[in-house]
């Protein structure tokens, strides 16, 4: 969302373009995510004086919030620690965590744990668009019985990132361990910040209550910095087998 910092937006106009069409398609809050990686330099001090001019000239369309797309790297996890609110959503307590499509950390565990114990709540981003996460849906599942989260991308339950991320996204979404659906807007034609479609297909497939979980009370919350509320729901929303492992 942000422009000039990352893959996203280029120029301060495609930002506020990309404002519009958030807004027309019912989003009435966004975080803008830039990268955190070996590419990329996050850099608060720009981040905050770029948000501030969007949120000016968004006229009151939205909210917009800051937080990082965080690449879980060496650098990066010492930083964090020693810096806990640095790269989390609204300065809150909710840390989006990529991993990389190279390597899986066999300390993944441990790194969760250590994040965990300075204040911070992993939110493992797209893991249905990662080849290695797709072949280890038990332990997405392990790591969300310890407090992870999981966030999936809008785009992929439709299948706009190809059949594999659609099945996997899907599949997770029967085991009842995603948190979050989110846009992971970047531009305005191939990846727009659009939510409402997503929205739609949750509310026909698994029912109202999952949708406006995934997509209002639970990203709501991380925002405010507030615990998940629990499922509205006492039972399976669908036919499918679900095990409830919200936290």
């Amino acid at each position: 969302m942000l422009y000039g910092l990352d893959d996203g937006a280029h120029t301060f106009e495609e930002s506020l373009d990309m404002v519009r069409v958030a807004a027309a398609a019912g989003t009435t809050d966004l975080v803008a995510t830039p990268h955190a990686n070996l590419v990329y330099k996050f850099e608060p001090a720009l981040i905050r004086e770029r948000l501030e001019e969007l949120q000016a000239a968004a006229d009151g369309l939205l909210r917009l919030y800051s937080g990082c797309d965080f690449h879980l790297s060496f650098d990066n996890i010492q930083d964090a620690l020693a810096h806990p609110q640095k790269y989390t959503l609204n300065h809150g307590r909710y840390l989006l965590v990529e991993f990389s499509d190279l390597l899986i950390f066999k300390n993944t565990p441990e790194i969760f744990e250590r994040l965990q114990n300075e204040g911070m709540i992993p939110v493992i981003t797209h893991p249905e668009r990662n080849g290695l996460l797709r072949q280890r849906e038990e332990e997405l599942a392990a790591w969300v019985e310890k407090g992870a989260l999981l966030q999936v991308t809008a785009q992929s339950l439709l299948g706009q990132f190809g059949s594999r991320a659609r099945d996997f996204s899907r599949s997770l979404l029967d085991k009842g361990v995603v948190h979050f659906i989110a846009s992971d807007g970047h531009d305005l034609e191939r990846r727009p910040p659009k939510m409402d479609a997503a929205h739609a297909w949750l509310a026909k497939t698994y029912g109202e209550p999952m949708a406006e979980a995934l997509c209002v009370s639970n990203p709501r919350a991380a925002v405010q910095n507030e615990p998940l509320p629990a499922p509205a729901w006492d039972s399976p929303p669908t036919a499918r087998k679900w095990y409830q492992l919200w936290r």
